[in-house]
């Protein structure tokens, strides 16, 4: 979003929900946005700001927006807050929300760094467009009494696309023009920028005909974008990969995008999807499979193993499902990008798993009672962190033959399950016997076995051992009475 100083004229304040929604409902509402993809939650966030522009459910509207802007921004908002529907940056460039990236990771065709609109906005205001931009912000002066800023927005984003493509359009004496407006990477995004905003109707056009969500895209999901795409203005190079990347943010298996290029091909075999227009589809599929595979080696190298599972499956599921339906040839373009996602992935993730074992060991391993102090704790922070770990390897097992790890993922499974129960029934045993000095200790290297037994073999047998460690005590404890 463009940050600026200036606020809406509709106030959310989190103490005011529907009436008909109790703070249970609120909560669940909540958890079911924080699942949505992030492009899915800028979709969002701009079809209730339009609905509240409109009055039409203001009330539910805004409390969707409340919450949803509390999981995009991370932070609790107060009740000073107020909704920026009235933004003139806001509103110029809502068009662009489904397409906007807040990373560093490389853009594809069919995305816009977000970062690149101040500067655009700023120029326009100042040399692209400022009579068109001062009338705007008069026009929305006026709107604010009717409620409805619709028009006016309209008209701006009109005159701004005119604006932007005409600064865009490659002349060499618009070079030293163009550095005004900002960075080069700012500059590469304004004949996307502007494209975008001249094609907003027919945008919302093909995402109201969408449904908004495809769970498979099968054959008849594929006739129907087909035939919603049979607008002009959407088939030009320019346009098309943004009309490619509404259709995949409403895919649950955001890869199967291509089944739309091969479609249009006729054929698996690449080379004839490539030659298609829509041959970028496949462009678009191999890139967020990069940039799940980034995230997931970055999550790694940080110990954030929360949405691992979901990262794997994502590139499981892709990766088999561009390996089946297309034809990729090993020494081409898009072949080579498929296994350099593959190989990096398995790297990443064969390193991580080849270090689980010890970090099992050294929490685990048995020392003699005189070589424990009467301090010694077990750390449970490294206890909890080694869980995930063996939780992660039990994760990999799932999705490892498609991420080439599947030896490395069996062998270690299976060692950490032979580890963990001789350890755990050896140390339940050293609670019997053990010297009373160092018995807490000894509980605490129990604790933690059974919470790795609990994800290696499951709570009952969890359970079990659990049971055991409380009758090793109890009995070391009356053997002692009865001595």
């Amino acid at each position: 979003m463009i940050r600026s100083g200036r606020v809406g004229a509709v106030r959310v304040t989190p103490s005011i929900h529907p009436p008909d929604m109790s703070q249970r409902s609120i909560e669940r509402l909540r958890d079911y946005l924080a699942q949505l993809p992030p492009q899915s939650q800028a979709l969002l966030i701009r079809e209730f700001e339009r609905a509240v522009e409109r009055g039409e459910d203001v009330v539910l509207a805004s409390t969707v927006l409340e919450q949803l802007r509390k999981i995009v921004r991370g932070v609790e908002e107060d009740e000073d807050t107020q909704a920026r529907t009235d933004d003139p940056a806001r509103l110029l460039f809502r068009p662009l929300e489904p397409f906007l990236i807040d990373t560093n990771f490389p853009t594809r065709p069919g995305q816009i760094k977000r970062s690149s609109l101040l500067p655009v906005w700023e120029w326009l205001a100042r040399e692209g467009a400022p009579e068109a931009a001062r009338e705007f912000e008069s026009a929305l002066a006026a709107a604010r009494e009717s409620g409805s800023m619709e028009a006016a927005a309209r008209n701006f984003q009109l005159a701004a696309a005119d604006a932007i493509l005409n600064a865009a359009t490659p002349v060499d004496d618009r070079q030293r023009g163009l550095s005004r407006v900002g960075s080069p990477s700012v500059v590469e995004d304004l004949l996307p920028i502007g494209s975008v905003l001249r094609a907003r109707e027919a945008l919302d056009t093909l995402g109201s005909r969408l449904p908004r969500q495809m769970r498979v895209f099968a054959d008849a999901q594929i006739a129907s974008a087909t035939e919603a795409l049979k607008v002009p203005s959407l088939q030009t190079p320019q346009l098309l990969p943004f009309a490619l990347t509404l259709i995949a943010q409403r895919l649950v298996a955001p890869w199967q995008i291509i089944r739309l290029a091969i479609r249009m091909a006729a054929s698996d075999d690449e080379i004839r999807v490539a030659a298609t227009p829509y041959g970028v589809a496949v462009t678009i599929a191999l890139h967020d499979l990069s940039f799940v595979a980034a995230c997931l080696r970055t999550d790694i190298r940080r110990g954030h193993f929360e949405y691992v599972g979901e990262q794997l499956k994502t590139l499981h599921d892709g990766v088999r499902g561009l390996r089946t339906e297309l034809d990729l040839r090993n020494d081409s373009t898009w072949g080579r990008q498929l296994t350099s996602i593959r190989a990096d992935t398995s790297n990443a993730l064969q390193s991580e798993i080849d270090s689980v074992p010890g970090r099992v060991r050294r929490i685990l391993r048995q020392r003699a009672d005189k070589d424990i102090s009467v301090s010694a704790k077990v750390d449970m922070s490294e206890v909890e962190d080694a869980a995930a770990l063996i939780d992660f390897v039990a994760v990999c097992r799932t999705y490892a033959s498609e991420l080439a790890i599947n030896e490395v993922t069996l062998r270690t499974y299976s060692d950490l399950q032979h580890y963990v129960e001789q350890s755990t029934e050896g140390l339940v045993q050293s609670l019997r016997a053990g010297d009373a000095r160092v018995r807490t200790y000894r509980q605490m290297q129990v604790k933690a076995a059974i919470r790795f037994c609990e994800i290696l073999f499951g709570h009952d047998y969890a359970s079990l051992m659990s049971r055991a460690a409380e009758n090793a005590v109890t009995g070391e404890r009356k053997s002692s009475r009865a001595g």
